[in-house]
């Protein structure tokens, strides 16, 4: 199961270095809607939305995934703040770096140092989280 789990994310990864989205500047032009703006990562969504919804729809029909594990698909149907919250947070982030967790790593891995300073952030953020949610309970 691991080695499936490691497949699946170097064909993530290698996606998205081929597709150009560890670059950071791909996303700040994306976002720059008042300057020079680059179309090519609303594609690269597009094309993920479209693989997403066709993977998702044959998931419902299924009891088992195809490694035979049950399938553990999300009921959530309302919005709340803590998601709100959580989405907002995610936009800031992504704005000011470019980068968002997927192609950080991946730069991080190609050895980006800019890449490394986000997910050391990123971590930190987990874990400050996760110490502020076993505080609630």
């Amino acid at each position: 199961m691991n080695l499936n789990a490691f497949l699946v994310g170097l064909l993530f990864g290698l996606g998205l270095i081929v597709s150009g989205m560890t670059d950071p500047s791909k996303v700040i032009g994306f976002l720059d809607l008042a300057g020079t703006w680059d179309p090519s990562l609303a594609f690269v969504m597009a094309g993920a939305i479209l693989i997403g919804a066709g993977a998702f729809t044959m998931a419902k029909k299924r009891q088992r995934s195809l490694l035979g594990a049950p399938m553990r698909l999300s009921t959530a149907t309302e919005l709340d703040s803590r998601l709100l919250l959580g989405s907002l947070v995610f936009g800031i982030g992504w704005g000011l770096s470019g980068f968002c967790p997927g192609p950080a790593v991946v730069s991080a891995a190609a050895g980006q140092p800019k890449a490394w300073i986000f997910v050391a952030s990123m971590l930190a953020g987990m874990a400050l989280y996760n110490m502020i949610e076993r505080r609630g309970k």
